[in-house]
């Protein structure tokens, strides 16, 4: 595989770090680039046969056209998300490749995390203590056990969040528009219709893909379904949730917590040090301003686990595309899903 040459954009230390060691087992010529695709870069990408990307890469159909003239001849996503591509253009012309799982115990675990850091307010006392202040005034919280969390998506991520939620004893409300029933009796936890989920849960977590169907699956209407001081968390898709309606929610005290890991306009901000400027998005600075909202920088999945295991499945994408007839992470235009899986696919390829 030593002629076959990708272009990484996008690349942060901890990519490099290790993408280059596993690929001596590949033996790919790549180069690595901090900037990130887009109709400004794209002409760097002259001469490579594939492509990696992040979240944060922009695929137009402008993009799509310049990478065919250059040669390229597969995108692959080093990550599970793809709805910063246009996967349309791509149709017929582009191959599209993704990680679908790299560590659901990642996400799983940064969502508790969330929970029981908003809960009780271990970064507030952490600041307090290095001040010399001992005070507890402010830290109260509440009891996990008893309370009902309601888990928006089922798949594996949202299946482990429930059996590390049953071990805290609390009761769990499931939706998903696929419902597993082996699951639910296994892990006992109740499928439930949303407006149900909203009215009866203490905590919210939403664990589904974005579609035209979920987003702004939180709005203002359902807001107003939920019970009084809800703490809602996000570790999927910042579209999931309309971030106006969360914070007339947040104001008007309905929603009691949020904790997110992703924002609906966060490409311009999240995976960069703006430390020394002031942020130009008035909605993620009064979000930042609440003081019962906790944001992390979309890094749920960063574990050393899973980035391990996103180099391991991209790589091998990559050589799958190169070598085999079939690619099992290829991603459906027509529905997004990875093309074994596809009901509308009857060969391994959607092309």
């Amino acid at each position: 595989m030593s002629d076959i040459k990708i272009a990484f954009f996008d690349t942060k230390p901890y990519d490099q770090n290790s993408f280059e060691p596993l690929n001596s087992d590949f033996g790919f010529k790549i180069k690595f680039f901090e900037e990130h695709l887009n109709p400004d870069t794209v002409l760097l990408t002259k001469g490579y046969d594939a492509v990696c990307l992040f979240v944060n890469d922009v695929v137009t159909k402008e993009v799509v056209n310049q990478l065919l003239e250059n040669g390229v001849r597969l995108i692959a996503m080093r990550c599970a998300g793809y709805n910063n591509i246009d996967l349309e253009t791509c149709y017929n012309r582009l191959h599209v490749v993704r990680v679908p799982a790299y560590s659901p115990n990642a996400v799983a675990e940064h969502a508790v995390a969330l929970m029981l850091t908003l809960n009780r307010k271990t970064h507030k006392a952490f600041y307090r203590t290095q001040d010399n202040n001992f005070t507890i005034n402010g830290l109260m919280g509440f009891d996990m056990f008893g309370k009902t969390a309601g888990v928006i998506g089922t798949g594996q991520i949202g299946r482990i969040l429930i059996q590390i939620l049953k071990g805290f004893g609390m009761k769990v409300l499931a939706f998903d528009a696929f419902p597993n029933a082996e699951a639910a009796k296994t892990l006992g936890f109740e499928y439930v219709d949303l407006k149900t989920l909203y009215r009866n849960s203490d905590i919210i977590s939403l664990h589904c893909p974005l579609t035209k169907d979920t987003e702004y699956l939180i709005n203002s209407g359902s807001i107003a379904e939920m019970k009084p001081g809800v703490m809602i968390i996000n570790t999927s898709r910042g579209k999931l949730i309309d971030t106006r309606a969360l914070i007339d929610g947040l104001k008007q005290r309905k929603i009691g917590f949020a904790g997110l890991d992703v924002y609906e306009e966060e490409s311009e901000y999240f995976f960069e040090d703006y430390s020394s400027q002031v942020l130009a998005d008035d909605v993620l600075a009064r979000l930042l301003s609440f003081p019962n909202v906790l944001i992390t920088s979309h890094q749920a999945f960063f574990t050393r686990e899973a980035v391990h295991n996103i180099a391991v499945t991209t790589l091998d994408n990559v050589r799958s595309f190169f070598t085999d007839d079939k690619l099992k992470n290829e991603i459906c235009y027509q529905c997004g899903q990875n093309t074994v899986n596809c009901t509308r696919v009857k060969e391994g390829r959607c092309f």
